[in-house]
């Protein structure tokens, strides 16, 4: 790094983070991370389904190789009837990983050196010259381009954007693992290879394998994680859902072993009144399911000078389409375009690069809500209906 490289800033240190560093060092900037939490993050044991994007760092250094190396896979999408059997199966392969161990990847590629925790950015000024931030800690740092991945409590777009504030969808997703080698027989065939979907009134539930804790990817190294949607009015119910254990509210996550116990034992026994089998046998065994209530973020804009929102910061786009992440790699991606055909000029790149990503991130909210509609509210969600797969720029793509 020498003093006459363009400085860039990067907001949250999470995968959308950790990848727009990445490809802007790859650019020539001198580039560094700030995330507000103290340790290195953990996804808790959270589930991703890969998609072109999200893997494109990984594929471009190292191929196909790399990306083996973070994921499993499955080659059926498939859904489940309310007795266990198969209701609907077609050929379908894809590829999934878990939060941890993609985020590992990506900030070994990083390097921890200008990876700095426990900085919470409070504050922001900008001149024709650049981006003067400002941290709790008493940090100030300036660069010629701040970007703000720093997810869907964004400090970034509450000083940008005070208006935009997230919209509770209805719903609520529980989330959970269970290692595969502790469910029956019968629940690891139907769902070992296999994207995997039970319905039922106003709820569903979607299943796939992914890496172990430790990172094994072979059949018995790996768990089976789960999103099951359940609908909680907004109001004092939810709130009452969403406070932990020691009696904070969590309006963006419950952790695991911070769920009320009687919430815990509830969900456990309407898996064994709702679902199928198989369904419930992943619930039941999970030992500590976590909950993200779902909600939608949409915003006007995504540049602001020598300034730009990306990922769950801008959009928070409903987990039916499982593209967050994929989108926020690609904003990452196409910013880096954006600057290497502006040569440089930061505002030009981010006025070129903003007009495409807000029509990406409406569009990407708008079909998940519909997606929402089908399985949660109307009761229409038709296996062999194409609009419900899974795809960032539409259903398969």
């Amino acid at each position: 790094m020498t003093d006459d490289q363009p400085r860039a800033i990067v907001v949250g240190g999470s995968m959308g983070g950790l990848t727009a560093a990445l490809v802007l060092r790859e650019l020539g900037m001198q580039v560094d991370v700030f995330e507000r939490s103290p340790e290195l993050l953990d996804g808790r044991g959270a589930g991703i389904v890969l998609q072109p994007d999200t893997v494109r760092w990984f594929r471009e250094h190292g191929g196909t190789s790399a990306v083996d190396k973070v994921s499993t896979g499955s080659s059926h999408l498939r859904y489940i009837g309310a007795g266990d059997e198969i209701v609907f199966d077609e050929p379908s392969t894809w590829r999934f990983t878990s939060w941890t161990t993609t985020y590992k990847a990506l900030l070994s590629d990083f390097g921890t050196e200008r990876y700095h925790l426990g900085e919470y950015c409070a504050g922001l000024d900008q001149d024709a010259d650049g981006v003067d931030l400002r941290f709790v800690s008493g940090r100030q740092e300036r660069a010629d381009l701040v970007v703000f991945a720093d997810g869907i409590s964004s400090t970034g777009r509450r000083r940008l954007l005070p208006e935009v504030t997230p919209r509770y969808s209805g719903y609520v997703g529980w989330r959970g693992t269970v290692p595969e080698t502790e469910v029956s027989a019968s629940t690891h065939a139907l769902l070992s290879d296999s994207l995997a979907y039970a319905v039922a009134p106003n709820t569903h539930i979607c299943m796939y394998p992914i890496p172990g804790k430790d990172g094994g990817r072979a059949v018995g190294e790996r768990e089976l994680n789960y999103v099951w949607y359940r609908n909680v009015p907004e109001g004092p119910q939810l709130d009452e859902l969403l406070t932990d254990k020691r009696g904070f509210p969590s309006p963006v996550s419950v952790h695991p072993g911070q769920v009320q116990d009687r919430f815990v034992a509830e969900l456990r026994a309407a898996a064994q009144e709702q679902l199928p089998p198989a369904a419930a046998e992943l619930v039941t065994r999970t030992a500590e399911p976590f909950i993200q209530p779902v909600l939608d973020i949409e915003v006007p804009r995504m540049a602001f000078g020598r300034v730009a929102l990306m990922g769950d910061g801008a959009f928070a786009a409903r987990p039916h389409a499982a593209a967050g992440t994929a989108k926020a790699a690609a904003d990452a991606w196409a910013l880096a375009d954006a600057l290497r055909s502006a040569d440089g000029d930061v505002e030009t790149a981010l006025a070129k690069w903003e007009p495409g990503r807000l029509e990406l991130g409406r569009s990407l909210v708008r079909r998940v809500r519909e997606m929402g509609l089908k399985y949660q509210v109307d009761n229409t969600a038709d296996p062999a209906d194409r609009s419900l797969r899974f795809g960032l720029y539409g259903p398969d793509q």
